[in-house]
């Protein structure tokens, strides 16, 4: 008997394969008018640390706990109090790596298991018919329950829902409701899935009434035929009743068919009606969007439209609850996704909560819903005894799979069905597509593990290099392993299912990508690894706030901050990464002739013309605006272009402005009103073009020549201009009255995640090894001149007879160089030259300095307002910014380079409060950073919170910086920004600023 089996004596069911035993069978998720009671809140909690130590008799409803603690339900046990002194237990992180022994389906002794009680009261108008249904939405990993001492049941498949029919043990007023989780379980096997292992009721639990004559289940069919704009809906139920969709005049009985002119829901223009299915006992709520979905002509179709793909994969995660949301938290992650262009979401690596479906529907986004399964783990064991081969796991994936499928079947936003994700191969799988192909012809399968791609429906692939996805693209790819699925596979539509891993700084690339998917049909966009850092929010012993990630809590397995790899932080906050992204797939490009004194745009949505959008132009002089306006551009639609001319104001203001300066043109494309899910004025799409370049920058002034410039040795001190150089190392130390450390040649930059790891080896670790982080500096001359200084020096690393030539050559700086200022601005120009035989790439090559941190309000003129790297700088443009040097710091959560500014023309360092500070600028654009710590500091930091100031703001200034690409899981840095040690010139001027000068 199942009482017998769920004994306190028996828990056989934490380790068998079987999915669960007690269970209703899977259903669509729906609203109705039936009664329901919210079983969330506070539970009665105790955790025991093994099976050996389970409380006797917990289920029984007279059972005394008042001595257990209180413990929210839906949450993680091991999210309780973690930012200070976590109460039970520790979240741990692995990427691939089982935490326990594999030895499937056994799981280890030491299995925590959480113990929770919770009385509630059945309302007195509770109807008398029906059944009562406990409806579990999550529990991790295994789970059995109890109600008033009566067994129920017990289940597995953490992120899938449970319901168990508890009609015969329901009594009216009093009921003990009693669920025991275990941490690890048989299931555990399956759910190996990258992220934070957390266990408990981690979803909503409610008590449903489903009454006589009500629905059980119900299957809608809406679909969309574009060639005649009329939608067909059907609804299958196993309950007698009539559908209703007012707007559409229809009143259909279950299972009766109408065909009728719709308005077609996409992710674009997510349309959706209101509906009613109607039986004696029940009203249930839908909204119904019509959309065909098929794969046809090698291509994946919504609406007889092939789609292009802008996508992310989104683990469910918020920093304070583990993988516990609340509506709003969801709802602001597709707010923030369709800010920023995004328009798929691959649920990686399970289903996620019901309700972000319902928004999906709502706000509008691609969805390819995955199956709550990954066996990565077996990977490191050779795949051996892999439940996807296995045939006594087959019913354990196929409930999953079947789960995912009838809860999430009626969503117009999901277009695609995923098996599961690094699973290795097996014929499990296979059943599990051809099951969901069985029921629910209508959507597309997908799964990247099995690459002959026998049972799907798309080719997948993840992190391809751009070059194989060029290959892929066009046709000519190599074959896969299976001759006589090879030309099958070349049919399918091809999709990048992960790439561009957002770890730390990054990722790079993402303009190559792009411009792939664009040319080539075949290659129908892909999905970035991964929206959100899972980030655990911490507090240090003083009260800093810094998100821990994998070891921080004392695994003795676990994968660092591989956890780290979203394009938003742990709080939200978007990092440069988004904004890179947001940029690279915006779906309205926008073209400026200058010459012909036009505008292009052309409309990459797939569905919705330009007619939501407004244009708007401003030029800027310098970075200071000189006129703005609206252009008229009609409505552009689906797939088209149109060029239009400049207005008489944009004329008027090209031509205009002061003379000398650097003129440049903005036309944006934003939102012109609210939409759900951004407010009028937002932008969707730029376009930066220059009208004029800029006065040529002066030369230095010629030696000899008099006043500041002149040249003057006074004992260990070297005067030329405003500045004043130690005579014995020919380094500057005072310009003006700011005291200055260095300029010097640097190379070195704290390596990033992506310069840290990589398929080939780490590039970081090769800078190491040749030294570059620990550079010496030899000084072989210091020749003053007639009103220059030459400085000759050889650097090098020790144990290596490859070397840096670096020549300073200081001269008197042109006048404007001080913007107004008293003059005695100076130019220095490094000259490097390498020696020697390298064979590694430089991170950087420039100059480092030091200033007091004092002048901490900095401003320029260049690209921003973001960091920028050669290959992650589609989103900068060309403006006037300002921040303090706090603001230029990105806040990764393993300290990492960043918050470089490419292609500046000046920038300033003041005091916040006035004063004088110093105007850095050149004939060519620099790249540059300021810091209150050191490269090297930055390097040694395992936490933002371990960063230590030191009373200077560190400054770099770079002729050239090595890319940053995706190494730390894909593709590295493209050969075209890659940066080899070549003969380079880097010219700045140094000027006083502020105070004395007038600061910008």
């Amino acid at each position: 008997m199942l009482s017998d089996r769920l004994d306190h004596a028996s828990l056989d069911y934490v380790e068998s394969r079987d999915p669960g035993q007690g269970r209703l069978a899977p259903r669509a998720r729906y609203r109705s008018d039936a009664m329901s009671l919210d079983l969330n809140g506070d539970w009665r909690f105790r955790l025991a640390d093994s099976l050996r130590a389970l409380t006797p008799g917990f289920e029984a409803p007279d059972h005394d706990d008042s001595g257990w603690e209180h413990l929210p339900v839906p949450s993680s046990w091991q999210m309780r109090d973690i930012a200070g002194t976590p109460r039970f237990g520790t979240p741990a992180y692995t990427n691939l790596v089982y935490p326990f022994p594999v030895d499937p389906p056994r799981v280890p002794d030491a299995n925590p298991t959480g113990e929770y009680r919770r009385e509630f009261t059945l309302p007195e108008d509770w109807p008398d018919t029906g059944r009562g249904v406990l409806r579990f939405e999550g529990v991790d990993s295994a789970f059995a329950v109890y109600l008033n001492g009566v067994p129920l049941g017990d289940g597995k498949g953490s992120r899938l829902p449970t319901e168990f029919d508890a009609t015969d043990a329901l009594r009216p007023g009093r009921n003990v409701l009693a669920v025991r989780v275990h941490q690890w379980s048989a299931g555990s096997y399956l759910e190996d899935q990258d992220m934070w292992w957390l266990s408990g009721i981690f979803r909503p639990v409610a008590l449903l009434h489903r009454p006589e004559d009500g629905v059980g289940d119900l299957f809608v069919h809406a679909e969309y035929d574009h060639l005649t704009g009329k939608g067909t809906l059907r609804v299958e139920s196993d309950a007698t009743g009539r559908v209703t969709v007012p707007e559409l005049g229809l009143d259909l009985a279950v299972g009766e068919r109408a065909e009728v002119p719709v308005e077609p829901w996409t992710a674009e223009t997510p349309r959706l009606y209101d509906a009613e299915l109607t039986t004696a006992g029940e009203r249930v709520r839908l909204r119904i969007g019509f959309r065909t979905v098929t794969v046809s002509g090698g291509l994946l179709r919504v609406n007889g439209t092939p789609l292009l793909l802008r996508g992310v994969n989104r683990h469910e995660w918020d920093p304070d609850t583990g993988r516990t949301l609340t509506v709003g938290t969801m709802r602001q992650d597709i707010e923030l996704m369709k800010r920023h262009n995004i328009n798929a979401v691959r649920t990686s690596h399970y289903p996620p909560d019901g309700r972000f479906l319902d928004l999906c529907d709502e706000l509008g986004l691609w969805v390819i819903d995955e199956c709550d399964l990954e066996t990565h783990g077996f990977y490191l064991n050779g795949w051996r005894n892999n439940p996807s081969a296995d045939p006594a796991w087959r019913d354990a994936l196929l409930d999953r799979m079947r789960r995912m499928v009838e809860r999430d079947k009626n969503h117009a936003s999901v277009i695609m069905w995923s098996l599961g994700n690094e699973s290795g191969t097996g014929d499990n799988l296979r059943a599990m597509a051809d099951w969901s192909h069985e029921r629910d012809p209508g959507r597309p399968v997908h799964y990247e593990g099995d690459w002959d791609s026998g049972y799907v429906d798309v080719y997948s692939r993840m992190y391809a290099d751009h070059a194989e996805t060029d290959r892929i693209g066009r046709g000519t790819e190599d074959p896969t392993t299976d001759p006589e699925l090879d030309e099958h596979r070349r049919s399918l539509p091809f999709i990048l299912c992960e790439y561009g891993h957002a770890m730390g700084n990054g990722p790079g690339g993402l303009s190559e990508y792009q411009r792939l998917f664009e040319q080539h049909p075949r290659l129908q966009g892909g999905f970035i690894w991964e929206w959100i850092d899972h980030g655990v929010r911490r507090r240090t012993a003083d009260g800093r706030e810094f998100f821990a990630y994998g070891g921080d809590f004392g695994e003795v397995v676990h994968d660092g901050n591989f956890v780290a790899d979203g394009l938003v932080f742990p709080d939200r906050v978007p990092s440069p990464g988004l904004t890179e992204f947001k940029k690279v797939v915006e779906p309205v490009a926008i073209r400026v002739d200058a010459a012909a004194r036009t505008v292009s745009v052309r409309n990459g949505l797939d569905f919705a013309d330009t007619g939501h959008l407004r244009f708007h132009w401003q030029v800027e002089d310098e970075g200071v605006p000189g006129g703005q306006g609206e252009l008229t551009v009609p409505a552009v639609a689906a797939g088209d272009s149109i060029v239009v001319g400049w207005p008489r104001e944009l004329s008027e203001a090209a031509d205009a402005g002061p003379a000398g300066a650097e003129r440049w043109l903005t036309v944006a494309a934003r939102l012109a009103k609210d939409e759900p899910w951004a407010p009028a004025g937002h932008e969707v799409a730029w376009a930066q073009e220059r009208l004029a370049p800029g006065a040529p920058v002066a030369a230095a002034a010629a030696p000899g020549t008099a006043g500041p410039a002149e040249l003057r040795v006074d004992g260990g001190r070297i005067t030329l201009g405003d500045g004043v150089f130690d005579a014995g190392t020919g380094r500057l130390v005072r310009l003006g009255t700011v005291p200055v450390e260095g300029p010097r040649l640097d190379v070195w930059r704290a390596p990033t995640d992506n310069d840290s790891r990589g398929r080939h080896g780490s590039e970081a670790e090769k800078w190491r090894a040749a030294g570059l982080d620990r550079l010496e500096h030899k000084v072989l001359s210091v020749e003053p001149g007639e009103g220059t200084l030459t400085v000759t020096t050889r650097v090098a690393a020790a144990g290596s007879d490859a070397a840096l030539s670096a020549v300073y050559r200081w001269s008197a700086a042109p006048a404007t160089a001080s913007e107004g200022g008293a003059g005695g601005a100076l130019r220095l120009t490094l000259e490097v030259r390498p020696l020697g035989a390298w064979d590694v790439t430089l991170p950087r090559v420039g100059l480092r300095a030091a200033v007091p941190a004092a002048l901490s309000s900095v401003s320029w003129f260049g690209a921003g307002p973001h960091e920028a790297y050669p290959d992650t700088r589609a989103a900068a443009r060309v403006g006037r910014f300002a921040s303090d040097v706090d603001g230029l710091q990105t806040p990764y959560l393993f300290p990492q380079e960043n918050g470089s500014r490419a292609d500046v023309r000046w920038v300033g360092l003041a005091p916040a409060g006035g004063g004088e500070g110093l105007r850095l600028s050149g004939p060519s654009p620099f790249s540059f950073a300021a810091r209150p710590w050191s490269s090297e500091r930055l390097d040694a930091a395992a936490h933002p919170t371990e960063l230590v100031r030191d009373g200077l703001v560190h400054l770099t200034v770079d002729a050239a910086q090595q890319g940053i690409g995706s190494a730390s899981c894909g593709p590295g840095v493209l050969p075209e920004y890659r940066l080899l040690p070549a003969p380079t010139v880097l010219t700045v001027d140094w000027a006083v600023w502020g105070a004395t000068a007038g600061t910008e």
